[in-house]
């Protein structure tokens, strides 16, 4: 199996976490090639003497899987460079969270064993693309979500919601999110959104703090489509892609958001569920109670 190694080159002790890498994929059939803005890091360090670096167009093309590492940001950037080759990538956790990045630094093991013995499921993760009034079709892509917002602006924004060019909604709000079911743990998740399983064909509409108690979430098909018509008095409206892609327009812009033709591909092991991962990761489920107990109380 050829493996296209990206490490976020902006996390401290990212070169030992390679060479860990590498030192267990000794002695296994994988070979290995780097992303051409690791190198820098490397030109001193002999053991990447014989190592092949490639731009990200090349390490997309020429290998079977991409391995992210970092945490889910770095994931999520690779998911964006990756969008339109169809590579299947997974993710090596050196961050916080690693939700979507769920291999730890500590189960490489377990990793290297997996993609020997085929113990893996590779899942398709839909995305979203949209456009903006006068923009570009496709100019806005995310695999977790698209967040339209006041920016800096003290102030609320107002915001018309059409699905499928039928009137929902206009109400104040600091913005909108509209996730993809993978980014339903997410941003979505932190102003009440609900949690989507990941392969569920879902966009999430989600209010950030609107000024009206009975605006609430809304779940809507992925075959559907979500204009928005924005307006901010400070003339500046805010556009998030997976929170990393950040373009300022001019009010009143209208913003159309779908499904994109081209999901993302994701290698996932089998020995972990997705609830599970909810459950210890983000303690969902979980009475804390119980681990609050005392043995006298029982």
């Amino acid at each position: 199996m050829k493996l296209g190694i990206i490490p976020n080159t902006n996390k401290e002790n990212i070169v030992e976490v390679v060479e860990l890498l590498l030192s267990k994929l000794k002695g296994h059939d994988f070979k290995s090639t780097f992303s051409s803005d690791f190198q820098s890091l490397v030109n001193e360090n002999h053991i990447f003497d014989n190592c092949e670096f490639l731009s990200n167009e090349d390490l997309f093309t020429n290998n079977d899987l991409i391995v992210s590492i970092g945490g889910d940001g770095t994931l999520l950037t690779t998911s964006f460079d990756g969008r339109k080759y169809g590579t299947p990538m997974l993710g090596i956790n050196f961050g916080k969270l690693g939700f979507l990045a769920e291999y730890e630094i500590n189960n490489l093991d377990r990793l290297i064993t997996e993609l020997e013995n085929g113990d893996y499921v590779i899942e398709e993760r839909m995305t979203l693309c949209g456009e903006c009034s006068n923009g570009s079709e496709g100019s806005l892509f995310a695999t977790n979500d698209i967040v339209i917002d006041k920016g800096h602006w003290p102030k609320m924004i107002e915001i018309e919601l059409r699905i499928d060019d039928k009137y929902v909604s206009t109400f104040s709000a600091d913005g909108i999110i509209i996730s993809t079911p993978t980014g339903s743990t997410g941003y979505s998740l932190s102003v009440g959104g609900p949690i989507v399983n990941p392969i569920a064909k879902a966009i999430t509409i989600s209010p950030i703090s609107p000024h009206t108690l009975t605006m609430r979430p809304l779940v809507v098909g992925d075959n559907q489509k979500v204009s928005l018509v924005v307006k901010s008095e400070f003339k500046k409206i805010h556009v998030s892609c997976d929170g990393q892609r950040v373009t300022q327009y001019n009010s009143p812009k209208e913003f159309i958001i779908y499904s994109s033709k081209t999901p993302i591909k994701l290698l996932r092991t089998k020995s972990t569920s997705y609830y599970e991962i909810l459950r210890n990761k983000l303690y969902w489920g979980v009475d804390i109670r119980k681990n609050n107990v005392k043995e006298n109380d029982v």
